[in-house]
């Protein structure tokens, strides 16, 4: 339990969900302040230049939409 806030432990799941949503919201509202660590461009570069020598791993947006239902039911 975090000491910090305890009356938070103590809002419904309705007012916990509401609370990370406009949270969340208020972050996303300033993309730049969000660091990228040097690990995660790396990784993407990695990621971006083994798509790039071979498009036929990646998957379309509609293969991707079928396998949701069929791994998440």
């Amino acid at each position: 339990m975090n000491s910090v806030f305890p009356e938070l432990f103590n809002l419904s799941r309705a007012e916990k969900l509401q609370l990370v949503e406009d949270l969340w919201d208020e972050i996303a509202a300033t993309p730049a302040a969000l660091p990228v660590l040097d690990w995660q461009k790396q990784e993407l570069a990695r990621r971006k230049a083994e798509y790039l020598q071979n498009r036929v791993i990646g998957s379309s947006w509609e293969d991707i939409k079928a396998r949701i239902p069929q791994r998440y039911g």
